[in-house]
């Protein structure tokens, strides 16, 4: 696994929005980001939860978190505009947007998928990530050096049996992110990437492989020094990449073209 000493004011004055953030990889990497100094707004459906995580957060670096519960499932456009322009009123820009919400709906068979969940997957994996992203864009292209990650999967990168919309939506994800990196990689300073964290000890894992070990997987805090690489000013350079957590190395990614 990579490791990466990142010194303790990596994210200092950083503004970084975490969605998917009450549990799992998302409250571990906002908790994470606080600790390394960064203002953190943290969206999840949980408002309990949300609260757990606001609290553990004031312990460690008061003042850092704001915390928002939604529900992507039923968000309309001008729902995500209203809350980029509440952001927009905190923050001089936006400087980092982990894009971690996701559900996993039904494995099945394409032929028996539902169609309320599938198109409720697609609506919180794939729908959601847009409108946010596209209300977001502004405020991120105010910052100097702002970072873009989507969460991706392994089944969104080569497709496997009964996976249905979980897979398909994470396939959108890596095209979305592949296109949006080509319009900016000239224009802005936003750099954007698919990262895949692989098998971790989430929620999400257990449900998806209910008979695993879920002590036989790694946990969201082993994948922290990848997530801090990205954010930081050494990875400058790394754009338009689909990554692999697992097998992350910096010095496979060549500087961006001139």
């Amino acid at each position: 696994m990579f490791d990466f000493d990142a010194p303790a004011n990596l994210l200092e004055n950083k503004s970084i929005l975490i969605t998917g953030a009450s549990d799992g990889i998302g409250k571990c990497c906002a908790t994470t980001f606080a600790k390394h100094g960064a203002n953190v707004v943290l969206l999840g459906r949980s408002l309990e939860k949300l609260e757990s995580v606001y609290d553990e957060i004031e312990a460690i670096n008061p003042g850092k978190v704001i915390i928002q519960p939604v529900n992507f499932s039923s968000m309309h456009e001008t729902d995500y505009q209203g809350l980029v322009k509440s952001l927009a009123e905190n923050f001089d820009c936006l400087d980092g947007l982990i894009l971690n919400a996701g559900m996993l709906g039904l494995r099945v068979p394409i032929e028996f998928y539902p169609s309320d969940i599938w198109q409720e997957t697609i609506n919180v994996n794939v729908n959601s990530v847009f409108h946010l992203l596209k209300a977001s864009l502004p405020l991120l292209k105010l910052s100097k050096d702002a970072r873009v990650l989507f969460i991706s999967s392994g089944v969104g990168r080569k497709g496997r049996a009964h996976w249905g919309a979980y897979a398909v939506s994470k396939f959108a994800i890596e095209g979305l992110m592949q296109t949006l990196a080509d319009e900016l990689e000239k224009t802005s300073a936003i750099r954007i990437n698919s990262l895949n964290p692989g098998a971790t000890k989430t929620t999400m894992r257990q449900a998806a492989y209910p008979a695993e070990d879920p002590d036989a997987q790694p946990t969201p805090k082993s994948l922290m020094p990848v997530y801090l690489y990205l954010l930081s000013k050494q990875a400058k350079s790394i754009h338009g990449q689909a990554i692999d957590a697992k097998e992350f190395d910096p010095d496979k990614y060549l500087p961006l073209s001139q």
